[in-house]
């Protein structure tokens, strides 16, 4: 595939992929364009060499391709992302009426950037659980698409030092605005028309439940002089996950490859369908009953967690480690951490260095900081969670966890490059 098809694609992929659930949905699309087929967790498995994927909550998923060859001789070659970006997400019951407007509260989730959400086209998308009027309960996928609310900023008229000073409280001042109301309005009338808008004659009877986020409606581009940087929301990480699946397209059918997109990341992943959660481990069960040949591939397997690196900012470069800056569209980064923020270690980041290498794929390393706090990825946690070794690799990338974040054009396909041959390399994997 060419870097520019690929970027098309990748762009495509985001814009359509408002929260976790559709980003789950499109991944799955993807496998089963290509031939994957799809596993449920309540179904009794018969697995034997093939293509495979399994969804959790719809919004976690697992791509698989059993080799040939036995995985307690040659190992799973494994990569890692989360769905989950940081966001605005709807309160249960989020009418607030004030001043003749119809607003909706929200809690944040994860660790926003909250200033760039200001003065943005909103929209609304994510899950509703509804029953039917036949006593059904379903699942429905929503996305308003349109810009259907905006959460204005105060003037600096009435502000001064707005500039200055100024903060966030996010129970008062993060509700957008998405009407003028007598009062009468409630979410739950506006979800049940898109519903019809989207799904015709379901017949929701009431809404049970929803996990609907707000998020910007500008949709993702080709940034700079010479359109070398991509701008959108979600870098973090529906990057990587299209990176992930689309590694696994190219990956041959002779050894063991496996792609993991958890859910709840931000929020710390302990979920049924988050990192640290039994996802990953129960599809190994099943895909490996015996205990002792599971060890012996889990032994054998090398995991590549996959998520954002920080770039240098040209504006705020002694916020960096002056020895390790990744710049943007200088190559993928492995990241390091001597607390275990991250999971790499000398054999991890030698292994997937030398597949670099080989392959002339650029690539850099980053450590924070020693002053500043480290964040952390899926990484540290799946090693933890079934002992598989780990590094940590990512997209240098600008403004991360803000509404629109950016990356270079040419690194999402380096990505992309070493993914794909750690995929199809059939050489030994370091362990043994």
């Amino acid at each position: 595939m060419q870097k520019e098809a690929f970027n098309t694609g990748l762009l495509d992929f985001l814009g359509a992929s408002p929260s976790p659930f559709h980003a789950t949905s499109n991944l799955a699309a993807i496998l089963l364009t290509n031939g994957f087929t799809e596993l449920k967790e309540t179904e009794n498995w018969q697995l034997g060499p093939g293509k495979y994927f399994v969804t959790r909550n719809q919004s976690s998923i697992i791509g698989f391709i059993i080799g040939d060859e036995d995985p307690a001789t040659t190992g799973i070659r494994m990569s890692g992302a989360h769905t989950d970006s940081p966001c605005l997400k709807l309160k249960p019951n989020p009418e607030i009426y004030q001043k003749g407007y119809l607003q909706l509260g929200v809690e944040v989730y994860g660790g926003a950037l909250l200033n760039p959400w200001f003065d943005r086209d909103l929209s609304l998308a994510g899950r509703v659980t509804v029953a039917t009027t036949d006593k059904n309960i379903e699942n429905l996928l929503l996305d308003f698409e349109i810009p259907l609310a905006i959460l204005p900023s105060l003037a600096i008229h009435l502000d001064r030092e707005a500039n200055n000073s100024r903060s966030i409280n996010p129970q008062l001042h993060l509700p957008p605005v998405l009407m003028r109301t007598d009062g009468t309005e409630k979410l739950e009338s506006l979800l049940l028309s898109q519903i019809g808008k989207q799904y015709g004659p379901v017949n929701p009877e009431k809404i049970l439940g929803s996990e609907l986020s707000f998020y910007d409606t500008q949709k993702p581009a080709f940034i700079g002089f010479h359109e070398e940087f991509l701008a959108s929301a979600r870098l973090d990480n529906l990057l990587s996950c299209y990176v992930g699946i689309q590694s696994l397209l190219v990956a041959g059918s002779k050894v063991s490859t496996l792609v993991v997109c958890n859910d709840h990341e931000e929020v710390g992943s302990a979920s049924t369908s988050g990192a640290d959660g039994p996802f990953l481990q129960t599809l190994l069960q099943r895909i490996i009953p015996d205990d002792e040949s599971r060890y012996r591939a889990i032994a054998r397997s090398l995991m590549v967690s996959t998520d954002n690196a920080h770039a240098v900012h040209p504006n705020f470069t002694d916020r960096h480690d002056s020895n390790h800056g990744p710049e943007l569209n200088k190559g993928l980064v492995i990241k390091i951490n001597a607390n275990q923020r991250y999971a790499t270690n000398s054999e991890t980041e030698g292994y997937f260095s030398y597949i670099c290498q080989r392959n002339d794929i650029p690539f850099q390393k980053f450590i924070n900081r020693t002053d500043l706090a480290c964040g952390s990825t899926i990484g540290p946690i799946t090693a933890r969670q079934i002992g598989v070794r780990t590094l940590d690799v990512g997209v240098p990338t600008f403004a991360m966890h803000s509404i629109r974040e950016l990356a270079g054009a040419d690194d999402a396909f380096h990505l992309f490059a070493a993914l794909g041959h750690f995929f199809t390399d059939e050489g030994n994997l370091g362990a043994g």
